[in-house]
């Protein structure tokens, strides 16, 4: 019951109904490119940023699109990004410190990029132009892979590392904020990090529950998959559950993203809808199958917290 009240406390939202067909697209106009991830969106609903790479990820920029008049615009490379490898953008919970990963070296004089390290950039106001990027340095950043930055309200940091003290090949870690400064990263416990690979977490504001893909895992459905656990009364964090065959797929399912205003979550997949048992009949055809959202590229789609809702719920009481 702990659980259920969190939940409700959480969205606010009592469960009414229940749809199989709830996850749908986001953002369609973004189709152009093949290759979309990495979600983060201002807690106004009117500002995203995400990431633009090319299929073999030569290229990786963050990207911005705003809502205006509910029409969202055509994506714009940020001004610090463009140069290096850029991606997995996040917002800071009072929209003014934007943390991405890069692999830019440390000082313009140097002319090789480096391991990925997690950056930010600042504005004064919502309307402020972004400041030039600044590297979080140690102890965050070291000379191992840093990815994935999640930040709480209290700036608590959640990211993903390879680096030796990780569980397994990738884990999720956690750093204190306190006096102004991070604490010595640790890799969460084992109800989430396993000998395997777990990365792109998405942390609650209040930290009461994170989001996170666990990659082939026993119970999961053949590549990546979203997982949820909640901190209980102990502050610990409960047994990772499996979101469960109404969202993940049998592709790679990852970089989870809730917005609390419009009660979405937000997640990149490489899902397909394409059938061997497909008949293709002419060049239009193959078209229109190759050219649909869910055709095995890095997409972003959405599903309701209703949905949501109702898969915890079921969750918890078959626990």
């Amino acid at each position: 019951m702990k659980n259920i009240s969190a939940l409700t406390l959480l969205f606010s939202l009592p469960f009414c109904g229940f749809n199989q067909t709830s996850v749908e697209p986001a953002f369609p106009t973004l189709l152009k490119y093949d290759k979309i991830r990495d979600l983060t969106m201002s807690s106004s609903g009117n500002e995203v940023y995400i990431t633009i790479q090319s299929p073999m990820e030569e290229i990786s920029v963050i990207a911005r699109i705003s809502k205006q008049k509910e029409k969202w615009s055509d994506p714009e490379i940020v001004a610090f990004s463009g140069n290096y490898n850029d991606l997995e953008p996040f917002l800071s919970p009072d929209n003014l410190r934007l943390y991405f990963v890069s692999n830019r070296p440390l000082n313009k004089q140097d002319s090789l990029p480096k391991d990925f390290d997690i950056w930010f950039v600042e504005r004064t106001t919502l309307n402020s132009v972004w400041s030039e990027p600044k590297n979080l340095e140690t102890p965050i950043n070291t000379e191992h892979n840093e990815f994935y930055p999640s930040v709480s309200k209290n700036n608590n940091l959640y990211f993903t590392s390879d680096s030796p003290g990780a569980k397994g090949k990738d884990d999720i870690f956690y750093s204190e904020w306190n006096n102004n400064q991070y604490s010595t990263p640790v890799s969460l416990n084992d109800s989430i990090n396993t000998a395997g690979y777990e990365f792109n977490a998405f942390i609650a504001p209040d930290e009461s529950f994170i989001l996170f893909t666990g990659y082939n895992r026993s119970d999961g459905f053949g590549s990546g998959d979203l997982y949820i656990s909640f901190k209980n009364e102990n502050k610990e964090w409960t047994q990772a559950k499996n979101l469960g065959a109404n969202i993940n797929s049998r592709s790679m399912d990852y970089c989870p993203f809730v917005d609390f205003k419009s009660q979405t979550l937000y997640f990149t997949s490489r899902r397909s809808a394409i059938k061997n048992a497909n008949t293709i009949t002419s060049a239009k055809r193959l078209d229109e199958i190759i050219n649909q959202f869910e055709n095995g590229e890095s997409r972003i789609y959405k599903v309701s917290v209703e949905l949501i809702m109702f898969l915890f719920l079921k969750i918890i009481n078959n626990t």
